[in-house]
């Protein structure tokens, strides 16, 4: 018997599997006109007004049954008994069935990384997925509460599931290959608006830098993170819109020795999960040029924000740190500043800096 009733739900979900949204609709939406005629042509009056008979339809074909509406003729009750409840209930079930069906499905995709997202726009995109280090980045970037409400898409080729399922602000897709132009369609790179690199080495790194550069629109800032600096001078002969870091445990131990505490100052410079951070700021289009000592006092007095120094593109080739109070700066470069929280363009009042 058991055996059986497993064969029967086996055919059933095949069943469901082979037959369409659309023909499931297409014979619901005539079995309910089919009913709705025949109870007219029975003389069911109370029954037959759209709005009514839309709800008695779905109360009484699943099977629920609040008794307030019912067929009040004896052909009336022969049409519900033979033809609206066993086909009715039969439809209710294929859909209950197939909406089951679209929601794992929906959700399986999800999990696996197969979802499309070549519709999104401005978002974020993560390269490589490192269990510790790709973490932190996202915690990293949601921590700065003043940042652009921008989608984070996890790309990956490792064959897992979604780590940050739990959160609603990180998608998932699962690549073949970060080189596939197809695939990288598929999560739109080139309407992404920030993208990080941080493949499983060094060597994937470079190829996707080197594959996306010219795909990513002009606005888009890529970063990529590489162990062997030779990489970076190779991809800078390259591409001149990607900006490369490595590791710097050498300065950094050099600088503590000499400097005890600097340790704590990249920390905290770095991180936007406590203290003050570093962050840059465009200035906008139309501000007229202004000296960088104006900016300077204004920022401290105003936002509680030191100036560090100003850079002229995306990348911070040829950034002047610290420069001197009359360095003259205008529209289209870059502050860099340390600060307890991002400032807006539009919280800093550019007319009286002039």
């Amino acid at each position: 018997m058991h055996y059986f009733f497993n064969r029967i739900v086996v055919l059933i979900r095949s069943h469901i599997d082979q037959v369409s949204w659309q023909a499931v609709v297409l014979t619901t939406l005539l079995h309910m006109l089919l009913i709705w005629w025949l109870l007219m042509l029975a003389g069911e009056q109370a029954l037959t007004p759209l709005g009514t008979y839309f709800y008695y339809y779905v109360v009484t074909t699943s099977t629920v049954g609040y008794g307030d509406f019912s067929a009040s003729t004896e052909l009336g009750r022969w049409i519900v008994a033979l033809l609206q409840i066993p086909f009715g209930l039969a439809l209710f079930g294929v859909l209950l069935g197939k909406t089951g069906q679209t929601v794992t499905y929906l959700i399986r995709r999800a999990m696996t990384g197969d979802k499309s997202f070549a519709h999104i726009n401005n978002h974020i995109i993560i390269f490589g997925w490192h269990d510790t280090r790709t973490k932190k980045m996202v915690d990293y970037i949601l921590a700065d509460h003043k940042r652009l409400d921008r989608r984070i898409l996890l790309a990956v080729t490792e064959q897992m599931e979604h780590p940050f399922l739990a959160n609603p602000m990180v998608d998932f897709a699962r690549l073949t290959s970060f080189t596939d132009l197809d695939e990288l369609n598929r999560i739109a790179i080139g309407r992404a608006d920030k993208i990080i690199i941080d493949g499983q080495d060094d060597d994937q790194t470079f190829t996707t830098a080197l594959r996306i550069s010219k795909l990513v629109n002009e606005q888009c800032h890529i970063s990529a993170h590489f162990s062997d600096e030779t990489k970076i001078e190779m991809l800078h002969e390259h591409c001149h819109n990607v900006e490369c870091s490595s590791a710097k445990s050498a300065e950094i131990l050099v600088r503590s020795m000499q400097d005890p505490g600097s340790s704590r100052v990249q920390e905290e410079l770095l991180s936007t999960l406590h203290g003050d951070t570093q962050f840059s700021l465009p200035i906008p289009k139309g501000v007229q040029a202004m000296e960088f000592g104006k900016l300077f006092h204004h920022f401290k007095y105003s936002h509680d924000a030191i100036l560090l120094g100003v850079a002229h593109n995306l990348s911070a080739k040829n950034m002047d740190l610290n420069p001197p109070l009359d360095y003259v700066v205008s529209e289209g470069d870059i502050l860099h500043y340390i600060a307890a929280e991002r400032v807006l363009s539009d919280e800093v009042d550019w007319s009286a800096l002039v």
